[in-house]
This record gives structure tokens, C-alpha cells and sequence, in this order.
């Protein structure tokens, strides 16, 4: 593959070319997050994309550049589920037939609506790169025209225009904090930024189980790196592109990677504080800034929540992960006597302290419970860490013994 050459016109020109296709989103100011986080806090909701991601913007730019010929014969790519979803939604809008190979554990949400758009989904191998051999295949197979996810240069083209977008609304930005999986969106989006803010610092976020950009940057090349399932799916790129690392090794300023624990509080966040539904991909950006992970206390920071495509089960175990970590779900263990009242004087013990309970279950028979004894365990929803060992303490101060999930 030939080295990318991206400039401020080409993303310009992809800006024009793709403006009846994609929809501006806002880009807000936000007064919950910035009084969290001590900075001035800006959300670009490109999650409110039709497909609900960013990339439509690089799929509309590389397919209304197509030939006739090419329009005829189809596309093909790769996909860990959003950038297949842009791909089948504007290749409906333009008439194109698409296949989409997706790795057989992409989220069924991102499955079924692929396919809802008229796309062909073909599940293949475990990982992103299982499925992007597989669509090389299919390419000379079928004469498709293949399309990459994030180093193909109109594809990078399409994602800087969100750069554009974000400077417009926000001209006095510090820093940009970009979600990073593959490198074509902050290759597009650093590009547009620092030619238009060239003070202004590009910090790229990484699942800490997939850290391809942070192992390419330091290498200098791009290098296959073993990794782990992520809550931020979107993400799940273990070899970053290679035009999309020499791209954005000119624009980062930093990069950061963020645990599953963090990625879970953020989408947490957004639901309480602003109100809105975003992917663990979309939510690293935040993640990064509530640990202090990067420091950008009285700045001016734009945070892109760049997709909100997350499956209903998924959503709800991260909330209650996310719960967990910030200590407002407790899983407490009590072993007392097996006598009449044990359970409702626990129970009062737990109201008076201001708790609430969820779930409640018995063993009386199984494990190491004791002739006589049973054991309790309750899911109790709380205010905080400091709310359960204050509860804890109340409980042992009655002789109860107790254990919590963290200790336990």
C-alpha cells in the first residue's frame, strides 16, 4: 500500500462531497461534565449519525467516489460492526450492493442491522483481522471492491471531517480526545484539527486490553499485538493501518489507554449525567479524563462520543459493573444461626442505614455453611464505598459476620 498524503482540502473536499449524505451533529457544552472534571467540557454526538456512528462519514466518502464500473460490481469489508453498518447504509442510499465480513462474536445488534440495511453479513473467524482476511478473499472471489475500515486514505478523509465540525464549533479548543482502534479517525480528525488549531493537543484513548496504537508508536511500525475481549468492541483492531499510523504519529500529542472497570463507569456517566447512550468505544475519551488519566483541568476539551450502537444485554451488565466500581451496587455475605428473625433483623439493619434491597438468597445446604448456620448473601444498592463499610461495621457491631464481594 502506497503512503497516504492527507491535507486540510482533501478533508475539505470530502466535507462537500459527503454533505447531502451525513447529518452535522451538535456539539454541545456540557455543564455536568464540566463541573466533574474542572474543564470546559464539550460533547460532539456523532452517536446521532442514522447508523448511530462516525462511520458513515468515511463510507460515504469512499463510495461516491467509485467508478460506475466498480458501483456495479459491489464492495466489500471488513468490520468489527459500526464501519460495516456505514458501509450498508450509504451503499443502500447509492444503489451499490455491499458484503459486510464480521467477526462470529460482533454484537448482534450490529449483525441484525446490517442486515436490515440489505447488506450481506458474513461471520468469519474470532477477530477483526480473521474477518478482514476473509473479505480479501471474497474480493477476488467476486470482484468486489474492497474497502478498509480505517486505512484506506477517502475512508480517513470521510472521518476528518468531524475534525472540521468540532474547530467550527468550538474555535477555542485545547484538546481533542480521540477513540482509537484501527487509527483512521484520529489520523482524520488530528489532521483537520492541527491545521486549523495548531495549539491545540490531539490525545488518542485506547482499551487497555487493545492497545495496538500505543505498541505501533512505539515501534514505529504497525505490529500485531495479542489482546483480549473489550467492552469497547469498536475498538477491537489488534494491528493499527498503515497509513493511518503514519498519519497520526505527526498529529498525537499523547495517548493513554483505560481498564474495562473505567470504560464501564464512563458509559455510566453519560447515561446519569448526560443523558445518552454510548458505546464503550464512544466512551474512552471520558474514561480517560475522569481517572486523570490526562490532565486538562481549566481547558477546553472536546470529547467525541463517536458511536452509541451497544446491545441491550451488554448495556445492562455494564451498568451494573459500572455500579459496582462506583460502589452503589454491594454484594454483602452474612453467616448466621438458622433461627426464626435472623433475616428481618438484618433487614433492619440494612433500612436503617439507608440501603436498599435488591436480591436476597439462602444456602442452608451447599459450601462450607455449618450445621445449624445458613448463609445470606443480599445485593444491596447503596450511595458509595464509604456507605458499605459503614454498613459493614454496623452489622459486625451486632456480631454478624460478614463478608463483602471485594474482601470475599
Amino acid at each position: 500500500m502506497t503512503t497516504a498524503k492527507l491535507s486540510l482540502h482533501s478533508i475539505q473536499q470530502a466535507r462537500e462531497r459527503i454533505s447531502q449524505f451525513i447529518a452535522r451533529t451538535p456539539c454541545e457544552f456540557s455543564v455536568g461534565l464540566s463541573e466533574m472534571l474542572g474543564a470546559r467540557i464539550f460533547v460532539k454526538l456523532d452517536n446521532l449519525q442514522a447508523t448511530g456512528s462516525f462511520k458513515e462519514r468515511g463510507a460515504a466518502n469512499k463510495l461516491l467516489q467509485l467508478t460506475a464500473a466498480e458501483r456495479k460490481h459491489g464492495v466489500v469489508t471488513p468490520s468489527a460492526g459500526n464501519h460495516g453498518l456505514g458501509v450498508a447504509y450509504q451503499a443502500k442510499k447509492l444503489g451499490i450492493s455491499a458484503t459486510i465480513v464480521m467477526p462470529k462474536g460482533a454484537p448482534l445488534i450490529k449483525q441484525s442491522n446490517v442486515r436490515r440495511l440489505d447488506a450481506t453479513v458474513v461471520l468469519h473467524g474470532d477477530s477483526y483481522a480473521d474477518a478482514l482476511t476473509r473479505a480479501r478473499e471474497i474480493e477476488s472471489e467476486e470482484g468486489r471492491v474492497f474497502i478498509h475500515g480505517f486505512d484506506d486514505l477517502a475512508v480517513i478523509e470521510g472521518q476528518g471531517t468531524l475534525g472540521l465540525e468540532i474547530v467550527e464549533s468550538v474555535p477555542d479548543l485545547d484538546a481533542v480526545i480521540v477513540p482509537v482502534g484501527g487509527g483512521g479517525l484520529i489520523a482524520g480528525v488530528g489532521t483537520a484539527v492541527k491545521a486549523l488549531r495548531p495549539g491545540a493537543k490531539i490525545i488518542g484513548v485506547e482499551p487497555e486490553r487493545y492497545a495496538s496504537m500505543v505498541a505501533a508508536l512505539k515501534a514505529h511500525k504497525p505490529v500485531t499485538i495479542e489482546a483480549s475481549p473489550t467492552i469497547a468492541d469498536g475498538l477491537a483492531v489488534n494491528c493499527v493501518g498503515m497509513n493511518a499510523l503514519r498519519i497520526a504519529a505527526s498529529v498525537i500529542d499523547e495517548m493513554v489507554t483505560v481498564t474495562e472497570d473505567e470504560i464501564a463507569k464512563a458509559i455510566l456517566m453519560l447515561l446519569e449525567v448526560e443523558r445518552t447512550v454510548v458505546e464503550g468505544a464512544g466512551a474512552v475519551p471520558l474514561a480517560a479524563m475522569f481517572t486523570g488519566k490526562v490532565d486538562l483541568r481549566g481547558k477546553t476539551v472536546v470529547l467525541p462520543f463517536c458511536g452509541g450502537n451497544i446491545d441491550v444485554n451488554m448495556m445492562s451488565n455494564i451498568i451494573e459493573r459500572g455500579l459496582v466500581k462506583d460502589g452503589r451496587l454491594a454484594w454483602l455475605r452474612t453467616f448466621v444461626s438458622d433461627k426464626p428473625g435472623q433475616l428481618a433483623a438484618i433487614g433492619r439493619i440494612i433500612a436503617d442505614m439507608g440501603a436498599s434491597v435488591k436480591d436476597v438468597y439462602h444456602n442452608r445446604s451447599f459450601g462450607r455453611v455449618e450445621p445449624g448456620g445458613v448463609e445470606i448473601d443480599w445485593i444491596l444498592e447503596t450511595r458509595g464505598h464509604d456507605h458499605i463499610a459503614e454498613l459493614v461495621l454496623k452489622l459486625r457491631d451486632r456480631e454478624i459476620r460478614v463478608l463483602t464481594f471485594e474482601n470475599g
